[in-house]
């Protein structure tokens, strides 16, 4: 019983680090999905009875890429300057 629930515990430490990333740089967002697709698997395969190495393999794959690719852009706040004269009071 202390060995499931220190794994556990492992598990939900891991995780809560795995979303601590930049959400517009897309190596950061590959590394963030593939650890969260990892013990995904690994906990979805542990759970039915499947190999949970084979579950952590192709959950982070899977999470690399779909954290990678859904990388959103940058939001722009650059917008234009003040009206011509603002600063100068007429």
């Amino acid at each position: 019983m202390r060995r499931v629930l220190r794994t556990g515990m492992a598990a939900a430490v891991l995780l809560g680090l795995a979303a601590c990333s930049d959400p517009y740089s897309p190596g950061q967002r590959a590394l963030g999905g593939g650890l969260l697709g990892a013990g995904g698997g690994a906990a979805v395969a542990g759970l039915t009875g499947g190999n949970a190495a084979t579950g952590a393999l192709l959950g982070g794959a899977i999470g690399a890429v779909g954290g990678a690719v859904t990388t959103p852009q940058r939001p722009y706040y650059g917008g234009y300057g003040p009206p011509r004269g603002y600063y100068r009071g007429w």
